[in-house]
């Protein structure tokens, strides 16, 4: 028999409630590293201005954006083989990362100073925003689940990841291409090895967020929360990066006004893609590496669940073609939800696991 979580078991709370704790949970630990690295939170260089600003700016900008995506009829398409309690989502708005994703990186960009830095991984962010956005556009015209072909969402993915790593290779230091090994004090010297290693980090980290995109709030909170830690992580050593992932975790935060359950907008491929594609330019910009894949272990764990149920079903099929699935569905956030968790028990477990684990990074480094 499944074990099954009750509403009257574990964790029980509401959207709104679960987003108002992350984002108090957020603003006190943005004024407390502030403090702590001596730096004024009300100035640009800081982490609690961005994180507040883009917060405010892009929940009130929702408020123009949403009613405008319901006249253009932008409307999910829900999967009929998904969690039956999702089909009453059909017809919520979608592409939301059309106002969030822009949102923080004009304010990035701005409170930077135009930082070269930070316009080189908001250029990236667009562009996969970009192919998201093509996607989703895809989706709704067609009025199906299938937007443009997976050849060619990676093949886009893949040229924009190869133009971001030409301009690492011409305009950062020659070490770049030492991966930082914290935990054993040294550094891996890859070689010509580190560019297609970066080229995968940045497709795959932008594939895992997409896939982790499925319930109201869950893949705007956690890339807030990894965001968040990552741009802590890198602040000794890069302060307009660390405005950078401030800016994009305070516009998540914003979205989630809107996008937690029940959710008025989702934020679609335009904006998963596009916040996979922040999180891995920052790590590789700053050879966080390491720090990155810890801090993304939800979303790599997501992506894992896809690989294994696909994997299982292939190695089981038997002579009528058909195999056996090792979840109920896959990713796992739907096999949790099958097997009786409420969406808010399983964000705000996973929003915690989030939280753990970008503690652990920081305390690694």
């Amino acid at each position: 028999m499944d074990a099954k979580l009750s509403p009257d078991q574990g964790l029980n709370i509401s959207g709104i409630g679960l987003v108002s704790l992350l984002g108090v949970g957020l603003s006190v630990a943005a004024l407390s590293l502030d403090w702590m690295g001596n730096r004024l939170p009300w100035q640009g260089m800081s982490l609690t201005l961005p994180l507040l600003l883009s917060a405010l700016l892009s929940g009130a900008v929702g408020f123009w954006v949403i009613p405008w995506l319901q006249a253009l009829k932008a409307g999910q398409i829900i999967r009929e083989d998904g969690p039956q309690a999702h089909l009453k989502k059909a017809g919520t708005p979608t592409m939301g990362g059309i106002f969030f994703v822009p949102v923080a990186v004009i304010i990035a960009c701005i409170w930077s100073n135009f930082s070269y830095e930070v316009l080189a991984v908001s250029a990236l962010t667009l562009s996969y925003g970009l192919i998201g956005w093509i996607d989703d556009w895809q989706i709704l015209r067609r009025k199906s689940n299938k937007g443009i072909s997976p050849h060619m969402k990676l093949a886009l993915q893949v040229g924009f990841a190869a133009l971001f790593c030409l301009w690492l290779m011409f305009n950062q230091p020659s070490n770049i291409t030492n991966i930082a090994l914290p935990i054993l004090g040294f550094s891996l010297p890859l070689g010509f090895l580190f560019w297609p290693l970066a080229g995968f980090v940045l497709v795959a980290e932008s594939n895992a967020t997409n896939l982790t995109d499925g319930i109201d709030g869950l893949a705007a909170g956690t890339v807030a929360i990894a965001i968040f830690a990552l741009g802590v992580l890198i602040a000794p050593t890069s302060l307009t990066l660390m405005v950078f992932c401030a800016a994009v975790s305070g516009s998540c935060l914003g979205f989630l006004a809107h996008n937690r359950n029940p959710a008025r907008v989702f934020m679609g491929d335009t904006g998963s893609l596009a916040l996979g594609g922040a999180l891995a330019a920052v790590g590789l910009m700053t050879n966080s590496l390491v720090a990155l894949f810890i801090i993304s272990g939800i979303f790599f764990v997501e992506t894992l669940s896809v690989m294994a149920q696909v994997g299982y079903y292939k190695a089981t099929k038997g002579p009528d073609g058909k195999g056996k699935r090792l979840f109920k569905m896959a990713p796992l956030h739907h096999h949790l939800e099958l097997t009786g968790w409420s969406e808010q028990q399983v964000v705000g477990v996973f929003y915690i696991i989030a939280a753990i684990l970008s503690v652990m990074s920081l305390a690694l480094a």
